[in-house]
């Protein structure tokens, strides 16, 4: 076996693996194909090189949300707001043209699902859900061959037991949570950043 290379950079792309790395002054290299496990040509390359340490970059999740491949996802929400995702923010280049064209959002609107139950701006718990409530929507969402969750309740950064209560009926399957992904305020932004997040979380 070679003498380790102290730093090794990867970088994961959807076609290739590379890695750079330094053994002593000397640069080394390597190139692996991605495909069919990303994973596995990390682990490959990491072992023929030696390698004591990386820094890892992949380009996976960017590709995955370019093209559109990501995993089939399920949106779950505070009732009353399944539409967050097609309406997003009214900002656009040209305010007055009402034939603007959006791109469809990552989750389509037969997969967005709201749940009874409702937090105040002060993190005050004005309803909370009850746990029929709960099953039936972790029902509804595995019936619906979602391959991943995203949950993002209002105002769950304030108070995320209910995001919490979800999470674990959902157990099993791969779940992003507002509170831990981005635990603040603006529900359109921090909603489509948790989509996203579950989006491509099967694949990276």
């Amino acid at each position: 076996m070679p003498s380790a290379a102290v730093d090794v950079g990867v970088d994961v792309g959807g076609t290739f693996t590379d890695f750079v790395g330094f053994r002593g002054r000397d640069v080394v290299t390597a190139k692996l194909p991605s495909t069919p496990n990303p994973e596995q040509a990390v682990i490959v390359g990491m072992q023929d090189l030696g390698a004591a340490g990386m820094a890892h970059g992949t380009t996976v999740a960017t590709n995955a949300i370019l093209e559109r491949r990501g995993a089939r996802t399920a949106f779950v929400t505070t009732a009353g707001f399944e539409h967050l995702l097609l309406i997003g923010r009214q900002n656009r280049p040209s305010l007055y043209d009402l034939r603007v064209t959006r791109p469809p959002p990552a989750v389509p609107r037969e997969r967005c699902f709201g749940l009874a139950e409702r937090v105040d701006a002060h993190g005050r718990v004005l309803q909370a859900p009850t746990k029929r409530d709960i099953e039936e929507l972790a029902r509804k969402v595995r019936l619906s061959g979602a391959e991943s969750v995203a949950v993002s309740l209002l105002f769950s950064f304030l108070h995320p037991t209910n995001e919490r209560r979800v999470a674990k009926a959902l157990a099993g399957l791969p779940i992003s949570t507002s509170h831990e992904v981005l635990a603040e305020f603006r529900e359109f932004e921090r909603s489509s950043t948790t989509v996203l997040d579950a989006y491509v979380k099967p694949l990276v």
